[in-house]
């Protein structure tokens, strides 16, 4: 059955000529059957539905749409040289469309080696979150291991409601019609652009080694304070040093709504995830107070968040959709950067022939005139990072600036809080 991309699909699909596609990358020792990793991969396209559809414009509205001759998941295999070679081509599949005739929403590069590869999953950004494609590369990791595994498919949802509770639909219907007039009307005072930026995305990535984030993550409990609060805090001290007054002191992070919605399981295909911005206050304050401080507020906001009645109303704003678009191509923005923290993976390291040395943290080009964005995730006790942005916006060695400033108060305590 297709249906209409949701209004969160709708804004990270752009349009049919701008890709935004996210790339997931696990580095793996050991001998890999290419035979399994398609029947992997074959399993993968059988269990979830939005792997079995294409993107088709119906009333220039995109649309998933059912293909009963989709093709199978690709593999684009590349010589394996160094440890580098997966930034280069998360490079090249940043700007790859997914708009061929029969070919699915998902492809895989194997960079290969004798006894080391990379498993590189691509998908466009409007199918999947973090959540997603980490399940996704879990699947497949077991599967190349257990090649005698099944997956049990699951039907997609035709529209919002079904993933709902049923309420005054009268209400949500009057109250929905005045937002996505008052949208209409704050979009019509709003700068907006058509404008199509060179492809100049970059990423950066990098780890903590084991002792530092034992150290860090030792530190943060000592502080009263969350992992993901310290590196807010932290960013937004290193954008300060970089930016001095130009600097916003806001960060944006997206939530994870599956927890709200149960109609979503975990490893259910999903994109939409609303936003909580974090600010914290003007002048020079301690790390860790804002550190404090932004956790109480991370968890007030997400305590707040009504998520259902977030994606009943949504659904009234498509029209404003490319208005939101082009307003996101056109705005600095009030924030210094968008962070996404996949916290702990649920990814398996041993396996039978097998084993998952690292994994990076996906990679993403958005299209956005502020690109700032970081991901961050934890594999095999390392905290691992990647900071992308674009070069008009945010020079490749300011990036790296940031990134030396927020090593150094990460690590400024190892010694102190390594045997905590």
């Amino acid at each position: 059955m297709k249906r209409r991309l949701i209004l969160g699909e709708r804004i990270m699909y752009v349009d049919p000529i701008t890709p935004l596609n996210c790339v997931f990358t696990a580095k793996i020792l050991g001998e890999l059957e290419e035979n399994n990793i398609q029947q992997a991969l074959d399993k993968i396209q059988s269990k979830h539905p939005l792997l079995r559809m294409n993107i088709e414009m119906i009333n220039k509205i995109p649309h998933f749409v059912p293909n009963d001759n989709i093709d199978q998941i690709p593999i684009r295999k590349v010589a394996f040289l160094s440890d580098s070679d997966w930034l280069k081509e998360s490079k090249t599949e940043w700007y790859k469309l997914f708009n061929q005739n029969n070919k699915p929403l998902a492809r895989l590069v194997w960079l290969k080696g004798n006894l080391e590869s990379n498993l590189m999953l691509i998908l466009p950004h409007c199918i999947c979150d973090g959540t997603t494609i980490a399940n996704l590369m879990q699947e497949l990791l077991t599967l190349i291991d257990h090649p005698e595994q099944e997956l049990q498919p699951y039907q997609s949802f035709s529209s919002v409601s079904e993933l709902l509770p049923q309420k005054d639909l009268k209400q949500n219907l009057i109250k929905g019609k005045t937002f996505a007039a008052l949208g209409r009307l704050f979009f019509l005072f709003k700068p907006t652009s058509e404008k199509r930026f060179n492809p100049n995305n970059y990423a950066i990535n990098w780890k903590l080694s084991k002792e530092e984030t034992n150290a860090f993550l030792n530190k943060c409990k000592t502080e009263n304070t969350s992992v993901h609060a310290a590196i807010c805090a932290i960013f937004i001290d290193a954008f300060k040093r970089l930016k001095q007054d130009k600097a916003h002191g806001k960060i944006i992070c997206p939530v994870d709504i599956r927890r709200f919605i149960p109609g979503i399981k975990a490893d259910t295909m999903f994109a939409f995830a609303p936003i909580a911005e974090l600010k914290v206050p003007a002048g020079d304050t301690d790390i860790w107070q804002n550190a404090r401080m932004l956790k109480a507020n991370l968890e007030d906001k997400i305590n707040k968040m009504d998520v259902a009645q977030l994606l009943k109303m949504s659904e009234f704003f498509h029209s404003t959709a490319s208005k939101m678009i082009g307003f996101l191509r056109s705005t600095n923005g009030s924030h210094d950067i968008t962070l996404s923290n996949m916290g702990l993976l649920n990814i398996r390291q041993h396996y039978k022939t097998f084993s998952v040395e690292t994994i990076y943290s996906p990679t993403v080009a958005f299209p956005w005139k502020n690109a700032n964005t970081l991901v961050v995730s934890t594999f095999n006790n390392q905290l691992d990072f990647s900071f992308m942005s674009e070069e008009t916006f945010l020079r490749e060695v300011d990036a790296l600036s940031i990134k030396a400033s927020v090593i150094s108060l990460m690590t400024s305590d190892i010694n102190e809080y390594a045997n905590i």
